[in-house]
C-alpha cells in the first residue's frame, strides 16, 4: 500500500460509505461526480483493493472497505486535529444555536461572557440534522441537539458531550380548551394535530422524537411544510395555519400563544454539544466548559422520575464520544 495516501482521498472515501451513493456523496463534498470517482479509483489503487461495490442500483461498501474505515477516521481526525493546533486560533467559532432563546442560545451568551476576548458567532439553522451536515463540511464549528436522531454514518464523523434534558411542550392559541390548564397531559393530546417539522429534512431528528412520542396515543402529526426559515416567518405560518406546535419549555413568544408543560410522562429532549471530531479551538473549550458547569448546578442531566425518553437517546446521552 502506498505510504502517502492524500487526506482528500479519505474524505471522499469516508463520504461515500456514509451516503452509498456517489452522487450524493459529490454533492456533500462540493465536487463534481467524475471527480469524486477518480479519487476513489486513486485511493483504491493505493490501497491495493476495491472498497466498493458498484452496481446499476446500489453502493455498498467491500470487506477491505469495512476495514478501512475505522483507520480512515482516525487518520482524519488526527490530520484536523493538526490543522487546527496550527491554525490561526483567532478566526471565530461558528455556533449553531438554533433560535434566539433556549439552552445553546444561553450557553452561547455565557462563553461570551466568560471569554469576552474571543470571537463566537452564532448560526440560526433549524435543526441538527442540518447543522451537523455543515460541521462534517467544515462551514460549521458546534450545534446542539439530538444526537441519537442523526443518521448513523454522520454521527460516527462527530463528537459529541451531553449537556441537558430539554422539557418538552405544547404551544397552544390561547383560546385553546387546553390553554387554561397549567400543565398539559400528554394524553390529552389524542385527538389533537401537531406541528413538529415534518417535511424539513433538517429538523429529522425532532420530527423522529415526535413520532415516537406520538405513537399509540392518538397524537396526529400536521402534514408536511417546507422548511420554515426565521423566527418571524415561523410565527406567520403557525398563526396562519392554526397550529398547535410541540416545543420545549423555553420557547420563543408567539403573539397569541401560550407554552405549556407537558406532564404524566413527563416528555425529554436530549440536548448534546456536537462538534467535529479532531476540532481544536480555544473557544470550544470555553463553551464546554460553560456547558458542563450549568449542567451540573442546575441538574441540566436529572432526569424526573417520570421522565419520558426513548431507549437510544438513553445509551446515546450516557456516552460521551
Amino acid at each position: 500500500m502506498s505510504q502517502d495516501l492524500e487526506p482528500r482521498l479519505l474524505r471522499a472515501f469516508l463520504a461515500v460509505a456514509a451516503e452509498l451513493h456517489f452522487t450524493r456523496a459529490a454533492a456533500r463534498l462540493y465536487v463534481a461526480q467524475q471527480a469524486l470517482s477518480r479519487d476513489i479509483r486513486r485511493l483504491e489503487r493505493a490501497v491495493g483493493s476495491e472498497l466498493f461495490v458498484r452496481t446499476t442500483r446500489q453502493v455498498r461498501l467491500t470487506a477491505e472497505g469495512e476495514r478501512l474505515l475505522p483507520y480512515a477516521r482516525r487518520v482524519l481526525d488526527a490530520h484536523d486535529a493538526l490543522a487546527s493546533a496550527f491554525a490561526d486560533t483567532e478566526r471565530p467559532l461558528l455556533v449553531d444555536v438554533g433560535a434566539p432563546v433556549g439552552t445553546a442560545h444561553r450557553l452561547l451568551g455565557e462563553a461570551r461572557g466568560a471569554a469576552p476576548g474571543l470571537e463566537f458567532v452564532a448560526r440560526y439553522l433549524s435543526g441538527l440534522t442540518g447543522a451537523a451536515a455543515e460541521i462534517v463540511a467544515g462551514r460549521l464549528d458546534v450545534s446542539f441537539g439530538r444526537i441519537a436522531g442523526i443518521d448513523a454514518a454522520l454521527r460516527s464523523e462527530l463528537a459529541h458531550e451531553p449537556v441537558r434534558y430539554e422539557r418538552m411542550a405544547v404551544l397552544l392559541h390561547d383560546a385553546h380548551p387546553l390553554a387554561a390548564l397549567d400543565a398539559v397531559p400528554v394524553d390529552a393530546l389524542a385527538g389533537e394535530t401537531l406541528y413538529a417539522g415534518a417535511g424539513n429534512a433538517a429538523t429529522a431528528e425532532w420530527t423522529d422524537l415526535a413520532a415516537r412520542l406520538f405513537a399509540g396515543r392518538g397524537i396526529r402529526m400536521a402534514a408536511p411544510f417546507p422548511e420554515i426559515a426565521g423566527p418571524e416567518e415561523f410565527v406567520r405560518v403557525v398563526r396562519k395555519h392554526g397550529w398547535s406546535v410541540l416545543a420545549s419549555t423555553e420557547f420563543l413568544p408567539v403573539p397569541g400563544m401560550v407554552v405549556r408543560p407537558l406532564v404524566d410522562p413527563v416528555p425529554l429532549s436530549p440536548v448534546s454539544l456536537v462538534r467535529r471530531r479532531g476540532l481544536s479551538h480555544p473557544g470550544l473549550g470555553v463553551l464546554r466548559s460553560v456547558a458542563a458547569e450549568i449542567a451540573a448546578s442546575e441538574g441540566w442531566l436529572d432526569v424526573p422520575p417520570d421522565g419520558w425518553l426513548p431507549d437510544g437517546d438513553r445509551a446515546a446521552m450516557a456516552r460521551n464520544t
